[in-house]
């Protein structure tokens, strides 16, 4: 029956139902069981989309710069779709749909899909199924994809697992550049946008900004991202940031795949993390060992290394025996 329903579902979605990638959508972000096999189904045509995270502090007007972003593409006839990570209600965990709100005159464009997703209390800043929701866009067809964090001000690394471009948006007046040195965002940085380039200290920002990427960047073999000046509340600069972005992915170009993978590899990482975890605390018996091993006056360091150890001759025992099969 699950079979059925994923291939179901996998068969509409490649259609181009918006109603099937909806409830793809959905089932990533539930951790519905049906998901992987789905995935499977559409995973050959996963991979065509150009992938733009949007990441910064908060109220530095990155809903708006996304908004005005996906009225730029849409005029070269490219689709676009947008996730939006919000914050979660404490109530039903489910996103307080700030974002989207913000980007209203964009919904009845049908070469538009916005997604709300809420950020459920991952650190990083992204829904832990943010991933899988943009894999879902990019096999629906859309032509760019782009994911915007919730903005909580401190180093949002999940982003890099999902974008190939990663653009910070800062804004003068809030502290935003020490913000960002601090945080660890310029670190994350392809292009940097200072929004609101109207207000008093913008180019103060943008001056401080560009010193801190030469800083950074002189004498590496690192790509240098340019600092570009926008004001995306008066459609002012918005396609100076396009281009940088399209610049980038150009830089891109001939690594694009080793980019990508080395990515897919953190996120695999992640997913064996969160299911040995799993495995072992919650469908094992991993805590009573523990607990036996610390009755007996071990520290908690000692009897991490003790289990770690265990578990690893385990995995060699297991390991060999399926090699001499």
């Amino acid at each position: 029956m699950t079979s059925a329903a994923s291939n179901s579902l996998s068969t509409r979605l490649l259609a181009g139902e918006r109603f099937a990638l909806a409830r793809m959508i959905s089932w990533a972000e539930n951790s519905n069981s049906r998901f992987p096999e789905a995935l499977e189904a559409i995973w050959s045509r996963v991979g065509r989309a150009t992938r733009t995270g949007v990441t910064g502090p908060p109220g530095a007007g990155k809903s708006t710069l996304v908004n005005e972003l996906c009225a730029l593409i849409r005029e070269e006839e490219r689709t676009v779709g947008i996730l939006a990570v919000d914050p979660s209600s404490p109530l039903s965990g489910g996103a307080l749909l700030g974002d989207r709100i913000r980007m209203e005159d964009r919904t009845a464009d049908a070469g538009v899909f916005i997604r709300s997703m809420a950020s459920r209390g991952s650190h990083g800043g992204m829904a832990r199924s943010a991933v899988d929701a943009m894999d879902v866009m990019d096999a629906f067809g859309m032509h760019d994809v782009l994911v915007e964090t919730v903005g909580v001000g401190q180093a949002e690394y999940d982003v890099v697992a999902a974008a190939d471009t990663v653009l910070v948006v800062l804004c003068p007046g809030a502290g935003d550049g020490v913000q960002a040195m601090k945080s660890g965002l310029l670190e994350l940085a392809d292009v940097i946008a200072i929004n609101k380039c109207d207000l008093p200290g913008a180019d103060r920002l943008t001056s401080d900004m560009t010193e801190a990427v030469h800083l950074r960047t002189a004498g590496r073999d690192l790509w240098a991202p340019p600092v570009v000046q926008c004001s995306a509340g008066k459609r002012e600069g918005v396609d100076d940031v396009l281009a940088a972005i399209k610049t980038h992915r150009e830089h891109l170009k001939d690594q694009l795949d080793s980019h990508r993978r080395r990515k897919r590899i953190q996120q695999v990482r992640q997913v064996v993390g969160e299911r040995m975890e799993e495995a072992l605390w919650e469908e094992g018996d991993l805590a009573e060992q523990v607990e036996a091993i610390l009755r007996t006056g071990t520290t908690p360091y000692a009897t991490a290394s003790n289990v770690t150890q265990s578990l690893l001759r385990t995995a060699s025992g297991n390991q060999a025996k399926g090699i001499q099969a």
